[in-house]
């Protein structure tokens, strides 16, 4: 039987639900276990709130699913809670991939997942797409390649934005030229062209995730970000970015509008260390535009930008600062399931 052409549809198209997994490892986030888990909270309420879309959450044991309630009461009838183990809360790297059929049936697309090209080797963290697909009831599309899913990004009309400090990182797939990265990305998500930058933020464990250098806010359209200070250790790598981004044309021909947006700046961990911190790593919901915010002078802004970009939603800013202490933010943490038409 002939395999259906496949595509991920682009973020803002409507979700069924999105897939999550609450914070429980005190090992890893120690002292910022409760605040993860209180701006989680913040988050999984922004998108299930006011007639916001459903959430799959997958817990740990029965402690965890209680925490989960408790913090998550205001929606708890949009909670479906889900016995799943985990090694962290990376969703977007860990889970399946939904894509769809030109008839809109729905499928799980699952790639091999290496803890970001052995950086990060987590118990469980590699059975998760397996099971979060079973649970989905889904058809599987299963390919033997490593792919995160916010190592591109979709304008839902063939194009794919990447990096090449990813994809084409030894640590992936070493045995794959672009050439086989572009062919495995048009069959695994309806890529007809991708868009190569070439690096990401300083100190980024995924070594340069799209999803927190720049985003598609439509068709044609993306946004990334500006340092505002000259101290910003990021600042000519999004300069370079943004130049990039200008120069590309999409997979219609259309040349990328670049609408730019302040940068959260440096922020330093524990260790004095900048963290790579991104106002474009958020998550649009049905409803809702989550954007993390850390408590930056920049923050404000940020939101009041991003809310000029997505006129059909309430667009609300939320802390991720503990998050962030893990590695990422909001998108980081989400995978959505289209809704069937």
């Amino acid at each position: 039987m002939t395999r259906p052409a496949l595509h991920q549809p682009a973020e803002w198209a409507r979700h069924s639900a999105c897939w999550l997994a609450w914070p429980s490892h005190g090992h890893l986030w120690r002292e910022n276990l409760g605040p993860a888990q209180a701006e989680f909270a913040g988050l999984c309420i922004a998108i299930a709130e006011a007639d916001g879309e459903a959430l799959n959450l997958l817990v740990q044991d029965d402690e965890a699913e209680a925490q989960a309630r408790l913090v998550l009461a205001p929606v708890l009838s949009k909670v479906r809670f889900h016995r799943v183990p985990v090694g962290d809360i990376w969703l977007r790297d860990t889970a399946p991939i939904f894509v769809q059929e030109a008839s809109g049936a729905l499928h799980a697309a699952r790639f091999g997942f290496n803890g970001w090209g052995g950086k990060y080797v987590l118990p469980e963290d590699d059975q998760v797409s397996s099971r979060v697909a079973d649970l989905s009831g889904l058809p599987t599309e299963a390919h033997d390649w490593i792919l995160e899913g916010g190592s591109v990004e979709v304008d839902g009309e063939g194009t794919v934005l990447t990096t090449r400090q990813c994809l084409l990182n030894a640590n992936r797939n070493p045995g794959m030229s672009q050439a086989d990265i572009e062919a495995a990305l048009k069959l695994g998500l309806g890529a007809e062209k991708v868009l190569w930058l070439d690096e990401g933020l300083l100190n980024d464990h995924t070594d340069g995730h799209i999803d927190t250098l720049a985003r598609f806010v439509a068709p044609g359209v993306v946004v990334c970000m500006e340092a505002q200070d000259p101290g910003d250790p990021n600042a000519a790598t999004l300069a370079r970015l943004a130049t990039d981004l200008a120069a590309m044309t999409d997979a219609r021909g259309r040349r990328l509008r670049v609408v730019q947006i302040p940068s959260p700046g440096l922020m330093e961990n524990e260790e004095g260390e900048p963290m790579p911190a991104s106002y474009v790593n958020f998550y649009i919901g049905n409803r809702s535009v989550v954007v993390p915010t850390y408590g930056q002078p920049a923050d404000g802004a940020a939101v009041a930008a991003i809310a000029q970009l997505f006129p059909g939603h309430r667009v609300v800013g939320r802390s991720a600062r503990a998050i962030l202490s893990g590695g990422g933010a909001f998108h980081c943490i989400t995978q959505q399931q289209p809704e069937v038409p």
